[in-house]
């Protein structure tokens, strides 16, 4: 029998692709989505769009709302997506997002019998957040190991972060090889409500970066500008 994993997937070209990695691994993947309050829901139907693509044994999207409390330019109507580079943490940051995520997985997994989880954290071309390092997987990993009945029966509980080290274009590139169709996905921040890109925010700059450097031809949509 395959081994039931858990992917969170956003809908972006990083989540899309370690579901193509899980799969090819052999893994029964369980497609895990996201309504947080976000700015658009483009990346949610793009999440949906991948799933179908690779034939998921199941999808789920879960409401959370992290738009009540707010602090991010993700969540927050009143703050703008910079379309510059910033230095530090940006306003792009999600408080706690990750955390949030990987417990609901953590949730599923367990209920799936002990499931690995998959997640598309990178530490090379990210956008400086705390919660896409290793040490933060890591202390998440030990966090189940005490927090869930299969961690206390003792449970390996595996946290899979395939991207973690490799630059976009190596992800780009690993996913092309997998079958990943990334006209499918939506990266942008700030995505009209057709899944049409800005162009100028930073997860446009990296993913455009990420395929100029893999050789690869960009299938972005973009708004006219």
């Amino acid at each position: 029998m395959m081994k039931p994993a858990v992917i969170l997937l956003s809908g972006g070209l990083d989540s899309a692709t370690v579901l193509a990695i899980a799969q090819a691994q052999g893994y029964e993947c369980h497609a895990l989505s996201f309504d947080y309050g976000q700015r658009h829901g483009a990346e949610l139907a793009a999440a949906v769009r991948v799933a179908d693509h690779f034939g998921v044994a199941d999808r789920k999207l879960i409401r959370i709302g992290l738009d009540a409390i707010g602090g991010s330019a993700l969540t927050d109507a009143n703050i703008a997506v910079p379309d510059h580079p910033q230095a530090g943490i940006p306003v792009t940051y999600v408080p706690a997002r990750n955390t949030v995520f990987l417990s609901f997985a953590l949730g599923w997994a367990e209920v799936l019998g002990n499931a690995d989880i998959f997640i598309g954290v990178n530490a090379v071309d990210y956008s400086g957040y705390p919660d896409c390092r290793p040490e933060y997987i890591e202390a998440f990993r030990n966090l189940a190991k005490l927090a869930t009945k299969a961690g206390v029966e003792g449970a390996d509980i595996h946290i899979h972060t395939p991207l973690i080290q490799l630059s976009k274009a190596e992800i780009i590139q690993q996913g092309v090889a997998l079958g990943v169709d990334y006209a499918l996905t939506v990266s942008c921040y700030a995505a009209d409500p057709e899944g049409r890109a800005c162009g100028v925010c930073d997860a446009c700059r990296l993913r455009a970066a990420g395929f100029r450097e893999a050789g690869v031809v960009d299938p972005t949509r973009y708004v006219a500008r």
